[in-house]
């Protein structure tokens, strides 16, 4: 399943209504960890942000593999893929309202790589395009948390649009 939501306190519910104690968790954009230290500790729990305030803070949450990095570089994802090769939830929260086409690349490369059962996005960009879609007899169904359309693709190769997403990404 896959949820979009802007407001905080929901995204927040949702992701606490669909974890079990043992699942894998890999947030994206967990800033200081607000949502982060509600998760159950029992959780196998990755978070990654770039934010200066974050390292200081995610520090604090012991029972969290914290990586500081940037989730739209390729070597970001290799160390989560190290840590772990699936979760139960994917949770992505960057940007706010901002850059709904950055959220959905790191949605589609992030969910094809982990083939998470569920997926949680928080941005206000993605939520105001799907509320003004309109519908006609076809219908678009997601049963599991990553569009099944490319469910077998594995982790994606490095690519040069990641060069596109922001000109601080080049080296």
């Amino acid at each position: 399943m896959i949820k979009l939501s802007y407001d905080v306190s929901k995204y927040r519910r949702d992701i606490l209504d669909l974890a079990n104690p043992d699942d894998s968790i890999i947030e994206l954009g967990c800033h200081i960890g607000k949502t982060t230290e509600l998760l159950p500790k029992t959780c196998n729990i990755i978070a990654v942000d770039n934010s200066p305030e974050a390292s200081k803070e995610m520090k604090k949450l012991e029972h969290v593999s914290f990586i500081n990095g940037d989730v739209r570089l390729h070597e970001v994802l290799a160390d989560v893929f190290k840590i772990t090769q699936s979760c139960d939830i994917l949770a992505i929260d960057l940007g706010g309202g901002y850059h709904p086409d950055t959220v959905f690349k790191v949605f589609y490369i992030w969910s094809s790589t982990f083939k998470p059962t569920h997926t949680i996005i928080r941005n206000r960009g993605l939520l105001e395009f799907f509320n003004t879609v309109k519908s006609d007899e076809n219908e678009y169904v997601s049963k599991s948390g990553f569009l099944e359309s490319y469910h077998d693709s594995g982790i994606p190769p490095l690519i040069k649009e990641f060069d596109l997403w922001t000109p601080s990404l080049k080296k």
